[in-house]
């Protein structure tokens, strides 16, 4: 069903576990940019463990007593920590759970976090952007509850627990005692959720973004992401994930794709058929007359002579030309404007690449749309579902970005339909 490439292997020694799903990063067009190496990589795969590793809260210690000390420094007991002022913490004690299985995500490469996300860099090949700006992804960013039994539902809480199985809410944190005298707060700048609406599919629509809680209870969102104040509890809604649900870590969004939906996802096998499919059309470039190829899926980075180019404002596919390249644009006034040859349509005039990374399709039909400005290819019912998510930028902003390269959508859709043409024998 998944080729090696796609998908983590998670293997035991008697044979493969359950798998209940997979996170993707989005701006990785299949693998980060130097590759990926051990839980750093651009999806990471959540299988069943041989042994249940969960935990659910239990004893809950007010004030500075013993105790509340004893369970903070206690390395083999998990805890969460409220300070609410310098003499007063609450401190609610965490008991092995055999029921389910935790995964923790985070930059941290502390052995407690099985997914190392770092910050993802806009249309960059390079990680090295990212490394001289600080970063605002949590250490411990968040941590998912798996069922171990059907129908496998997984449930995120923001927040994960440290080296010291614990987690620490500050003084600055918001925090508050709930209704039924449970302790409940947020991290510094959030976890958010959005589930699409129709699930993850050809029908699918934006859902509306939330904030999970560290207890796992879902929030309308603060003013900004760091926001003393919390947002409102939206009780008629839940942290379970669903196909096609989007977790930001404000830095980095990552998609949940379920082990049911990603049997419907095209392959990377069914995607190279594609790109042979139209390779094998010989589309030709209009003002040079030579035959125009996309390059195999493990080139993605620097373009071949037969790269496909596009003109983003009309679609129209050519070979690389300097046709059209006015002197004001040599100059670098216009550097991203040329004029089609074909229709005079002025635009941006990029390389198309294919979207690699299978889990982003949300179906197995032809790559026909680039999205604008990069030119990343993909599925008309990919590009239009995509271009239609508002996904979060900084901290109080939102805009559409191509899933594969995190670049800011521009343009009247945020994608257009590339037109081909043929050879002329």
């Amino acid at each position: 069903m998944y080729s090696p490439e796609q998908e983590n292997i998670c293997t035991t020694s008697t044979k493969v576990p359950v798998k209940y799903g997979e996170l993707i990063v989005l701006g990785y067009n299949g693998s980060l940019p130097n590759g990926d190496r051990g839980r750093r990589k651009s999806r990471f795969a959540l299988c069943k463990r041989p042994k249940a590793n969960g935990v659910k809260p239990s004893v809950v210690h007010v004030a500075c007593s013993p105790q509340a000390a004893k369970a903070i420094s206690n390395k083999d007991q998990h805890s969460i920590s409220y300070t609410l002022s310098r003499v007063q913490t609450v401190v609610v004690e965490y008991t092995h759970d055999s029921n389910v299985d935790m995964f923790q995500v985070g930059r941290s490469t502390e052995s407690p976090i099985d997914f190392v996300v770092t910050d993802t860099v806009a249309g960059s090949q390079s990680n090295a952007d990212a490394q001289t700006v600080q970063s605002t992804i949590s250490r411990f960013a968040c941590r998912i509850i798996c069922q171990r039994t059907p129908p496998y539902s997984a449930r995120i809480y923001a927040a994960g627990f440290d080296s010291s199985k614990n987690i620490f809410l500050g003084e600055k944190a918001a925090k508050w005692k709930t209704a039924d005298g449970q302790m409940d707060g947020l991290t510094t700048n959030g976890v958010l959720v959005m589930h699409p609406r129709h699930g993850f599919s050809q029908d699918s629509r934006p859902g509306v973004w939330r904030e999970i809680s560290v207890c796992g209870n879902v929030f309308t969102l603060r003013e900004t992401r760091s926001a003393q104040q919390p947002g409102k509890l939206v009780e008629a809604e839940s942290q379970e994930l669903e196909d096609g649900s989007l977790i930001d870590l404000c830095g980095a969004t990552l998609l949940w794709r379920t082990a049911e939906g990603l049997s419907r996802t095209p392959t990377l096998k069914h995607l190279e058929a594609l790109r042979q499919e139209i390779n094998a059309a010989r589309p030709q470039c209009p003002v040079g007359f030579n035959t125009l190829a996309f390059p195999s899926m493990r080139r993605k980075d620097t373009p071949d002579e037969k790269q496909p180019w596009a003109y983003l404002r009309c679609g129209h596919v050519h070979g690389y030309h300097n046709w059209g390249n006015h002197r004001e644009e040599r100059e670098g006034r216009e550097r991203c404007q040329r004029e089609c040859p074909m229709c005079r349509a002025k635009g941006p005039y990029v390389p198309l690449w294919l979207g690699c990374e299978a889990g982003f399709y949300v179906d197995a039909a032809p790559p026909t749309h680039a999205f604008h400005p990069c030119g990343h290819v993909c599925s008309e019912k990919t590009a239009a579902f995509w271009s239609q998510i508002p996904l979060p930028h900084g901290t109080h902003t939102f805009h559409a970005a191509c899933p594969f390269c995190a670049q800011q959508l521009s343009g009247e859709q945020g994608f257009v339909r590339l037109i081909f043409q043929g050879p002329l024998d």
